[in-house]
């Protein structure tokens, strides 16, 4: 992205010294009855300042093409045919003979600037698509591919904008000026929840729909109501920042920079996690879709609740029932019979460990106790991959893995490998529609959880660049 910019800045710079450094100033005017435009004319007060060209008449505008001959300021005068002023308009030349327009903000190549920003947006989302696409295997589970599928969203409605605004000034100049552009740049996150809002909300009212139906078949827990709160939360925080964003308000211009500045940051921190969320949600469903080779010496189960009789409820059956399935299509296809290894500790209010009661379900399947390696020492998931990753070092150090459990733990079930240091990918097994939802929310929030201090600083450097856009050019 860093040379898509480079290389965008050096076009930008081409195209000013192509014109000439010519900045088109649009004065506006009230001509009387009396006078036609081919009447009138435009002065320079400081003519060794700047040179003008031919005035053309648009949209009740005077649009004069001027070009700098010197750094410093000058008016420009509209004078008609008995010499009287009929409009003025200032103009100042900068370093590199840039001239800018103080009372609409424009400047040399200023629309060339505008498309070239366009264009830079949909690249920078064009290459973290293809980084997210080129993620195989266990490179797929990292936090680079949330940021690479979410933010890339925000890149594509950026430059959707960003086209937008440079057809608008590009066609009506002074009735969009730039200074217009500016604040359209300033509230891009605002912008970007106007334009993903449908998607907002029908994302919302299926959480909360299946999270209701969740309640007809659960006990009414905290992590069970979850997909409602985060649903009314997302609901009510585009509520609140349409209410910010078109109150009325009244008072000075820096008080205007600060109700800006309270808006965008709010706006960029909502934009944020929606970002993330939208990250997160693509990576777990596209984990769910992976398919991994079966070249596999090792089959990781990842361990959960079960009954008190040592039977497995659904969750963990499915899981095993998803490992076994795994195994022998790997072993009929290609003759090849990786070992089983059962993972998770003994809980509190559990008889055994959990991967006892997985061995003993696994027995029943057909698979040979020799094929079965017990892991019952974790507690969580790193812990699964991490003792897990021991026994394999022991019996295999080159042995590749795959990692069995449910759908919508395995983008994070492959986080945690990485952290462990195993090579695995993850298999995932099928859950109840009313469920699924809902425990991938607590993933998605897991996710940030496990890294909150490193989201902390991207999301404070998020908030540092559109605060400092809005307090510039506001």
């Amino acid at each position: 992205m860093l040379i898509c910019a480079v290389v965008l800045l050096a076009i930008c710079v081409i195209c000013r010294l192509a014109l000439r450094n010519t900045y088109f100033a649009d004065i506006p005017l009230d001509l009387p009855n009396s006078n036609r435009v081919g009447e009138l004319r435009v002065e320079a007060e400081d003519p060794s300042v700047l040179s003008e060209g031919a005035i053309h008449e648009r949209n009740g505008y005077l649009r004069v093409p001027v070009k700098p001959e010197r750094e410093g300021g000058s008016m420009l005068r509209v004078v008609d045919r008995d010499g009287r002023v009929l409009a003025s308009h200032y103009l100042e030349v900068r370093d590199n003979y840039v001239i800018r327009d103080l009372s609409s903000g424009g400047f040399s190549g200023d629309y060339v600037m505008l498309v070239a920003f366009a264009l830079f947006c949909f690249l920078s989302g064009l290459i973290m698509v293809w980084h997210f696409r080129k993620a195989r295997g266990q490179a797929f589970y990292d936090y680079s591919t949330i940021y690479f599928s979410g933010f890339s969203l925000f890149a594509f409605a950026t430059a959707l904008v960003m086209l937008v605004i440079s057809i608008r000034h590009l066609s009506e100049p002074a009735a969009f000026p730039m200074m217009s552009v500016y604040t359209s740049l300033s509230a891009a996150s605002w912008q970007f929840m106007q334009l993903t809002f449908p998607a907002v909300l029908v994302f919302a009212l299926a959480m909360v729909v299946s999270n209701l139906v969740l309640l007809r078949h659960m006990t009414p827990r905290i992590q069970n109501v979850l997909g409602i709160l985060i649903g009314l939360m997302m609901l009510a925080g585009e509520g609140l920042a349409w209410f910010l964003y078109t109150r009325d308000f009244s008072g000075s211009e820096w008080e205007w920079r600060i109700q800006n500045l309270i808006c965008n940051v709010y706006a960029t921190v909502y934009v944020y996690f929606e970002c993330m969320l939208a990250g997160a949600a693509i990576c777990g469903f596209k984990a769910t879709r992976m398919k991994p080779s079966m070249d596999r010496d090792f089959i990781i189960i990842l361990g959960c609740g079960f009954r008190k009789d040592g039977t497995l409820p659904p969750l963990l059956r499915g899981r095993v029932d998803r490992a076994v399935s795994f195994w022998r299509e790997q072993k009929q296809r290609y003759g090849r019979e990786a070992a089983f290894i059962p993972s998770g500790g003994q809980g509190m209010d559990e008889v055994m460990p959990e991967a006892e009661a997985m061995k003993r379900y696994l027995l029943e399947q057909g698979i040979p106790a020799s094929r079965i390696l017990k892991e019952d020492r974790s507690t969580n998931t790193l812990e699964n991959m991490r003792f897990s990753g021991e026994i394999m070092e022991k019996k295999d150090p080159r042995g590749k893995a795959v990692f069995a459990t449910t759908n919508y733990h395995v983008f994070r079930g492959g986080i945690w490998a990485n952290r462990a240091g195993v090579r695995a990918e993850g298999i995932g097994s099928r859950t109840k529609w009313w469920f699924w939802p809902n425990a991938f929310m607590r993933e998605c929030l897991g996710l940030l959880l496990n890294r909150w201090k490193s989201e902390l600083v991207l999301l404070a450097v998020l908030i540092a660049f559109f605060s400092t856009l809005t307090m510039l050019l506001g």
